[in-house]
Formats: structure tokens, C-alpha cells, sequence
């Protein structure tokens, strides 16, 4: 059979006071030191996974460090953790390991691990993408439009998922603005796509605000331990789709801008049955997308490489689709902050607009 293990780890200390409710009374400062001492390890197995006339299992391996300590600690420390999660992958028979969250933005991306293990590595970023751009087409049918002919803002544009979804959107929507914190990377990343798609409006900005304002559909993609996505920023019947995680986007939003539609981006229905045995946040038979990558290419036996480094590959984002299509893997019904869209919130959205319209011709 099939196997394959998917490195997990908290977001923020309180999921850790939820496993560990006495913590909690402790200082933050001395919880974050006394994690750091935890081994890596097995959390929960992965059972009744089928897909197009194959079978697999996997497991998770829990990384007890928190994104702001990915983030800060010594890169050589936290990369050899993950390693060491690695090698109890490699130890139970996994052919394949999926690197979660802050796990796949540290360091090289997944290379250095992939040096160290005897198994392939993946980080999830293609199918990430995949999901990320067709739940952003989807919302926007929702609410009556069409991606080419919206105006797309992409936030962290330049790093290696923002990247490949400003390719995607370049091949569909009419007007592109790129948002990123570094100008030269923006510069370079802009004039490779003008080379490509010279007949697209192609802008540039460091500014998270002035590159949204206008923009019918936000993608948001940066490794932000905060977010960075304002009430104040968005424009009204926009659509924003946040794949970060910690969330680019502020809670503000959801409590103050019920005209606009946030989404979740890269929730993934995986196939009827799979039992994850482990909550992380979602109902039953729900994923995220880097997670249902691992998955995909255990079921079709695909042991390489797949998503390293700073690159992604657009052929690649294709191939994962049509992948994830063979196994049975679809996108799940659109979610705003682990709660489903429903038909209510849609309406509000497309009543704001109408009646910003009105208004303006008013």
C-alpha cells in the first residue's frame, strides 16, 4: 500500500494550550523556550484513503513549534527539526513527505530536507495554487463576474506561490497589479510576464493598500505573521482570497466589510471516507490543498521532488489538477473563516455592489 506523512505544527500558542491546558498559566515567553525541546512526532494516521484504482495511508507528524518560532529561530535549528520529523516518516514506510504550513516557507523551501531524506519531499504549493485560483473564479461567479474581465491584485507576488498565481491570472484576467514588500523582485517578476503576456496590464506596488483598492479579486499569499489585508483596503463587492496561514487577512474584516466575500483558499474535498483521525479545524473530509498534494501523489504512486524550492512550475499546477481530478479530489464548497459560505452572505455582497452603483450614478 501506498504511504505517505504530512508535517503539521501549531499556528499560534493557543493551539497549543488546546492540547496542553496547563500551559496556559505559564508565561508565553517560557512555553515558546519549552517547546522548542519537544521532539518531533506522530500525532494521528491517515486511514481509507481511495482513489482511481489505488489505495494509501499516511500519517501526520507533529512539528511543536509555532510559526512566529519558524520564524524566528536559527534557520539550521528549525530545519533540522523538520528533518528529524522526516526521518520518523522515512522509519515507518512513507515514500513521500509533505511539509505543512511554515514547514514548506523556511529556508530553501523544502530542498535542504529533500537532501537529507531518503524519501521525496513535496511542500503542496502546486495544488495550493490550483485550488486558490479556481476558488477565486468560482466566488467571483457567485457574485455574477467573469476573472477576465476583472482587475486581480496578488499579495507576496513574489514569493513562490504568488509567482505562479500571477502567471495564472495573466493567462485569464485583464488587468494584473503585483503587490510585494521587495521593488527589485517585483521589477523582475513584472518583466517576465510582460515578456510572456504582452497584450495584460501588468502593475506593480509595495503597498498592500494601494495595490487592493481597486482590485475586483485579491489573492493573498504572503508568510506574514500578522495580517496585512485592512476593512479599510478593500473595495466593496470585492472578492479576497486568503491562502496564507497565519490569515493575511484581518478578522476586522469579516465583523465590518459584510460586502465583500472572503474565502478560504485551498480547501480541498478529499475522497469519500478518508479518516484523518485528527482535528485541524475543518469538518470531516475536508483538506488543505498542500495536504491533498501529498495524498495525490501517494495514490498515483508519483515518489518525486514535486513542489520545492522558490519555483512552480505552471505545467505542473496543470498536471496536479488533472491529478487531483483521476482520485477524486474536488474543490470544496467556498468557506470565510472556517465557516461555509452561504447563500445569505452572497446576497450581501451582491446588494452592496448594486447599491454602490446606484450610487455613483447618482
Amino acid at each position: 500500500m501506498d504511504k505517505f506523512a504530512f508535517i503539521i505544527h501549531p499556528i499560534e500558542l493557543n493551539d497549543i494550550y488546546r492540547k496542553y491546558k496547563s500551559l496556559k498559566f505559564l508565561p508565553d515567553k517560557f512555553v515558546e523556550k519549552l517547546v522548542t525541546k519537544i521532539k518531533p512526532s506522530i500525532v494521528s494516521e491517515i486511514t481509507n484513503i481511495k482513489g482511481n484504482s489505488s489505495v494509501a495511508e499516511g500519517m501526520f507528524i507533529g512539528l511543536p513549534l509555532t510559526s512566529k518560532l519558524i520564524m524566528e529561530l536559527p534557520e539550521e535549528k528549525v530545519i533540522k527539526k523538520i528533518i528529524e520529523a522526516g526521518k520518523i516518516a522515512e522509519r515507518t514506510g512513507a515514500k513521500i513527505l509533505g511539509l505543512g504550513a511554515f514547514t514548506s516557507v523556511v529556508g530553501d523551501a523544502g530542498i535542504t530536507v529533500a537532501k537529507n531524506l531518503d524519501i521525496s519531499v513535496t511542500t503542496g504549493n502546486t495544488y495550493t495554487v490550483a485550488a486558490a485560483f479556481d476558488a477565486t473564479r468560482e466566488a467571483l461567479k457567485l457574485l455574477g463576474k467573469k476573472l477576465e474581465d476583472c482587475h486581480v491584485a496578488i499579495v507576496g507576488a513574489t514569493g513562490s506561490v504568488g509567482k505562479v498565481c500571477a502567471e495564472l491570472t495573466c493567462r485569464e484576467a485583464s488587468k494584473i497589479t503585483l503587490v510585494a514588500r521587495d521593488p527589485v523582485k517585483l521589477k523582475e517578476v513584472q518583466d517576465g510576464l510582460n515578456k510572456k503576456y504582452q497584450n495584460k496590464s501588468i502593475e506593480i506596488t509595495i503597498s498592500v493598500e494601494d495595490g487592493i483598492k481597486d482590485a475586483d479579486a485579491v489573492i493573498t499569499v504572503t508568510s506574514s505573521t500578522s495580517d496585512i489585508v485592512r476593512p479599510e483596503f478593500i473595495k466593496t463587492g470585492a472578492v479576497v482570497c486568503d491562502v496564507a496561514r497565519p490569515r493575511d487577512v484581518s478578522k476586522d474584516v469579516q465583523e465590518k466589510r459584510r460586502d465583500v466575500l472572503v474565502i478560504e483558499g485551498g480547501v480541498i474535498e478529499v475522497p469519500e471516507g478518508t479518516n484523518f483521525n485528527f482535528n485541524f479545524g475543518f469538518p470531516p473530509g475536508l483538506s488543505y490543498a498542500c495536504m491533498a498534494e501529498t495524498m495525490i501523489l501517494a495514490l498515483e504512486g508519483k515518489y518525486e521532488n514535486y513542489s520545492l524550492g522558490r519555483e512552480i512550475e505552471i505545467k505542473k499546477v496543470d498536471e496536479i489538477r488533472r491529478l487531483a481530478d483521476k482520485h477524486g479530489f474536488r474543490l470544496a464548497g467556498l468557506r470565510s473563516f472556517e465557516r461555509v459560505i452561504d447563500e445569505e452572505y452572497i446576497q450581501s455582497v451582491m446588494a452592496a455592489t448594486e447599491n454602490r452603483g446606484y450610487l455613483s450614478q447618482n
